[in-house]
């Protein structure tokens, strides 16, 4: 072990001798977090709205009001004829327009009911379909002063996320990416390096065991990712406000199987690598972009084709993403988790074994 030790703070010798080196893996993961905490939001403010109003009675001057006073949405104009709103749309001076028709105060004072007709600008499909979403829950509002008469009146609740803040939802992921993108191409370019300068050599001739090469490789880059950890969850925490209801000693033990994972997968991108520069690449193009693709972190998964679903259960991420929502927002525990906690840990313990016998014919 004092060689593995004496290999470790070689690491972190070099680490500290390349000063930009070490404030990628210690600040960037933080400045990235605190970028895409505010960026990477699926909430949309202050929608613009033109609104065609050919009723003018107290009720739909009640339901204009209700628009203005959402923070989702900022009423640009009223006007009286639907045929007025298409210059606002085409123009790109308002996303969307609802239309009231003549009659639409009379129907809700009998009881009935009225059609309302939204128009919305269909260039950006994610905006708008959120748009609508809103605007669907300001009008659903008043169904039970219609329903009144048949006794029935809706009610909703959320759970673990109230405000249906989509930050709580990003920021887990943001964290769980993070760690695998510094970890990775951390440990795919440590071994490659010592190639590159010719010290692999000499390390090979030394007494050092291929674990004892591979361990003191490895364990430094898993101790930058788990203070990357302690420092990203006290931003998420403390900063964004992001509720941590589950045990951060379950989350910490979980992040550690992941750090295995993300370790292993550097090492053997280390090993079908001849450059830092083709390490990199290897490990952005092949392995980064579709775990992030086909994790769940951007696109449901139960949106993607049904060929490509299966697949899914292959990434890593999926597993690490679903324990962290799941311990930030719901509070659960292993006795709800061990499905992917059991996963994860294969997925490390495979990657790791692939990696340190492929290591082993590379470098022997």
């Amino acid at each position: 072990m004092k060689r593995v030790g004496r290999l470790v703070w070689k690491e972190l010798i070099e680490l500290r001798q390349d000063p930009r080196l070490f404030g990628i893996v210690i600040l960037a993961p933080l400045i990235q977090l605190v970028m895409l905490g505010y960026a990477a939001t699926t909430d949309i403010r202050n929608v613009p709205l033109v609104i065609a109003d050919a009723d003018r009675t107290s009720a739909s001057r009640d339901l204009i009001e209700r628009f203005n006073r959402s923070p989702s949405f900022t009423v640009i104009d009223v006007v009286s004829a639907v045929n007025d709103v298409d210059a606002y749309i085409e123009r790109g001076t308002a996303w969307m327009a609802l239309a009231i028709p003549s009659g639409y105060g009379n129907a809700l004072a009998r009881g009935g009911s009225e059609t309302l007709q939204i128009i919305a600008d269909g260039s950006d499909a994610n905006s708008t379909n959120i748009g609508l979403g809103y605007a669907m829950n300001l009008i659903a509002q008043l169904a039970p002063v219609s329903a009144r008469s048949s006794g029935i009146e809706p009610r909703v609740r959320i759970w673990f996320n109230p405000q249906l803040e989509s930050r709580h939802f990003m920021i887990p992921g943001i964290l769980a990416l993070l760690l695998l993108v510094v970890t990775t191409n951390l440990s795919s370019m440590a071994i490659v390096r010592e190639k590159e300068l010719g010290t692999l050599e000499q390390l090979n001739v030394t007494p050092l065991q291929r674990w004892e090469l591979i361990v003191g490789k490895l364990l430094p880059y898993g101790a930058i990712g788990v203070v990357d950890v302690f420092l990203v969850v006290a931003v998420a925490v403390w900063w964004f406000q992001i509720p941590l209801r589950g045990s951060f000693v379950l989350l910490l033990g979980m992040t550690i199987v992941y750090l295995i994972t993300t370790l292993g997968l550097g090492l053997f991108v280390s090993t079908i690598s001849s450059t830092q520069q083709q390490a990199m690449m290897t490990s952005m193009f092949f392995f980064l972009m579709p775990m992030m693709y086909l994790s769940g972190f951007i696109f449901p998964i139960e949106n993607m084709p049904a060929a490509i679903q299966p697949l899914t259960y292959l990434i890593p991420l999926r597993y690490y993403l679903t324990i962290l929502r799941s311990v930030f927002l719901k509070g659960v525990g292993l006795e709800t988790l061990w499905p992917q906690a059991l996963a994860l840990s294969a997925w490390g313990i495979g990657i790791l074994t692939l990696a340190i016998l492929r290591s082993a014919k590379r470098l022997a």
